[in-house]
């Protein structure tokens, strides 16, 4: 009797060791963490320095994650434009423990701006979400504008025309977005006008303010100072809609340039064959993140859109940015090396 009793019990403690195994796992898996938090915390790297736009989601992402990956530790790699902290990526494990926060130059301009770069964009990486857009925004010194009579973009195409050669713009360096927005407006609209590299967009800025230059094509956040206090004047933004910052811009597209769309976007990428359950974990998390207030705040301060989206949809993007961007660096000339 007392034997069939300690069988009895016996079973019972394993039944319920079962029982609690399955549920730990089963909570585990909504968790959506196990297997990608076993060997410790998981590498997000920006290939940019710190501080930056880029550097500032990153870390807020990685904070967000947290309760569905585990501890995601943000690595700075910056150099070569971004190119060294991508290959970084695109030659790690495919396990989706080391991802990057790439962008349209990593990912779109790069590959025709280098003549060697270490990395293919779409072979060597799994898309993962597209993160947010920035747009960049048509601007002049408000001074010279009133005295040019350039209002909007269709005074400044005007102007051109009638002025062929005459007028400069400014940008951050060769290759960069608003290099290639200005080359885009000088192409469609068919005019004559001269590119002025900056070392970096704030030194083009305090160019535009310093009358060196008659018009950039900014970073709308980093404008945004100066055309509140009304010493810059915007025509226009660049993206394919208007920026929810200051709605009453129009596009350029709205302005007559049909098609015209050059902003800045980042998304996250993992190496090539990294397995589609891994990258199905990884975007169900990162889609969680974009959806809360932290980083909505964050994303706003720097007037950016948070996306979302499959990682189709962003290897879909992508596709078509090499597209565009092959014809915009080859019809300016532009060469990193």
């Amino acid at each position: 009797m007392q034997r069939r009793t300690c069988l009895t019990q016996l079973t019972s403690l394993a039944a319920l060791a079962a029982s609690r195994s399955t549920l730990l796992a089963g909570s585990a898996a909504l968790l959506g963490a196990p297997a990608l938090a076993q060997s410790g915390p998981m590498r997000l790297v920006v290939p940019y320095p710190a501080g930056g736009p880029l550097d500032i989601v990153a870390r807020a992402l990685a904070a967000r994650v947290r309760e569905t990956l585990g501890q995601v530790i943000v690595e700075n790699k910056p150099g070569a434009g971004g190119n060294i902290g991508a290959d970084i990526v695109a030659k790690a494990a495919p396990d989706g423990r080391t991802i990057v926060l790439g962008a349209v130059a990593t990912h779109a301009i790069n590959r025709w701006l280098y003549s060697k770069l270490p990395y293919d964009p779409q072979k060597d990486f799994e898309p993962i979400t597209l993160v947010a857009r920035v747009p960049n925004v048509l601007v002049l010194e408000t001074e010279a504008s009133d005295r040019m009579g350039i209002n909007n973009v269709a005074d400044l195409i005007s102007y051109a025309k009638r002025n062929p050669g005459e007028l400069n713009y400014g940008s951050g360096g060769n290759g960069s977005a608003g290099h290639l927005a200005g080359e885009l407006l000088r192409t469609q609209a068919g005019l004559k006008f001269t590119h002025v590299p900056f070392a970096g967009a704030a030194a083009a800025q305090l160019a535009l303010l310093g009358g060196q230059v008659n018009f950039n094509f900014d970073n709308l956040a980093s404008a945004a100072a100066n055309i509140r206090s009304g010493k810059l004047k915007p025509l226009a933004v660049t993206g394919a809609k208007r920026s929810y910052a200051m709605p009453e811009l129009p596009t350029m597209a709205e302005s007559g340039l049909t098609g015209f769309a050059v902003d800045t976007w980042f998304g996250l990428f993992a190496p090539a064959k990294t397995p589609a359950d891994t990258i199905a974990k990884l975007n169900a998390a990162y889609l969680d993140a974009l959806k809360s207030t932290e980083l909505r705040v964050v994303l706003t301060n720097l007037m950016a859109e948070p996306q979302g989206g499959t990682p189709a949809q962003l290897a879909d993007l992508v596709t078509s940015e090499l597209a565009k961007y092959k014809v915009l660096v080859a019809s300016s000339g532009a060469k990193a090396d």
